[in-house]
């Protein structure tokens, strides 16, 4: 059997992970298209059998060549060079979902097909219109496919299931997210104010650390405990629907998280929460000319009001949030 006509079979929600896998194992032939095998299974191009990748079987099969990009299928489909101008740059492949801002497009729906034909481990693809109020809430639309929000996507072995319709998932996160791993300690306890569908609660959880994880939107909450579940830790992870700022921490804790753009208004619930010399993690949307006097200062503030002191440890941006506005961490020790 030909190498460059190999294929490895696996079921369709595990494709994401499963072709990260074999992009680590080296046997991942990123030269071909992802194709449906059968109605629940996809065939992941590969040049040579995986040893390491958990496969249900490996075959042959004669994928196609994968196209350069998403300009040369629309170009293909005879799209002018001025409307390929105002083609999106970049998109997001969320499990078996594709995330795009097609603001300014024309012809959305057309851009939306050929995402599906340049990734065949995809059945949906959505087009990304805001986040709305203080509880962000995503603002989407079926551009292609089969309409399918809800998905499960995996990040260094990490999995979340979610439904990008009703909850927030920011890839642009992703090493933050994975970063939390490797800042926590087996045993640590952690108090995740702002949970969501467990973004920081699971990779801490799976890193060994006892989390208090709290989460007030009903569908988020849902997510949260049955990725939980779904990534084994539900004895690592006490979960509360409810303002974190309600939630009794009856035994002070090693760290507190703090992953929302607001987080500043509870973080004298946050400080009286802190063992001394823990540490806490705020993120705020911050204005670059205020970087980074405002969210540092935030910090002292409450520390001050409950008569502690403040060790800056680290701060760090995490990804442009707007125009002059960015994403930023500050990890900072309450002796």
């Amino acid at each position: 059997m030909s190498d460059s006509r190999l294929a490895a079979v696996v079921a369709k929600p595990d494709a994401e992970a499963a072709i990260a896998s074999l992009q680590t194992e080296g046997v991942y032939d990123d030269t071909r298209r992802v194709e449906a095998h059968d109605a629940d299974t996809v065939a992941l191009p590969v040049t040579a059998r995986p040893s390491e990748t958990a496969v249900r079987d490996v075959v042959e099969s004669d994928l196609p060549r994968r196209e350069r990009g998403l300009h040369d299928i629309l170009r293909s489909k005879g799209w002018e060079e001025d409307d390929l101008d105002a083609v999106p740059a970049s998109w997001a492949v969320v499990g078996s979902v594709v995330l795009v801002d097609v603001a300014g497009c024309p012809n959305p729906e057309s851009v939306g097909e050929a995402l599906l034909a340049l990734h065949g481990e995809a059945d949906t693809v959505l087009a990304r219109e805001g986040i709305a109020g203080k509880t962000r809430e995503p603002e989407v639309e079926v551009l292609a496919g089969e309409g399918d929000t809800e998905t499960v996507h995996t990040e260094h072995g990490t999995r979340y299931a979610m439904d990008l319709a009703e909850v927030m998932f920011s890839p642009g996160n992703e090493a933050e997210r994975a970063g939390m791993a490797d800042r926590v300690e087996a045993g640590e306890r952690v108090f995740d104010m702002f949970a969501g569908i467990g973004y920081f609660t699971l990779p801490m959880a799976r890193a060994g650390a006892e989390v208090l994880a709290a989460e007030l939107r009903p569908t988020a909450y849902r997510y949260l405990v049955e990725n939980a579940v779904l990534n084994g830790v539900q004895e690592r992870v006490e979960a509360y629907r409810a303002d974190c700022a309600d939630v009794a921490v009856e035994e002070p804790v090693d760290r507190v998280v703090m992953g929302h753009y607001e987080a500043h208004e509870r973080l004298d619930s946050a400080v009286a929460a802190l063992r001394p010399g823990g540490v806490l993690h705020l993120h705020e949307a911050t204005p670059t000319a205020e970087l980074w006097d405002r969210p540092v200062g935030r910090v002292e503030a409450a520390a001050e009001r409950a008569g502690r002191s403040v060790e800056v440890l680290d701060r760090r941006v995490v990804k442009g949030y707007s125009a002059g506005v960015e994403h930023v961490v500050v990890d900072a020790r309450v002796p």
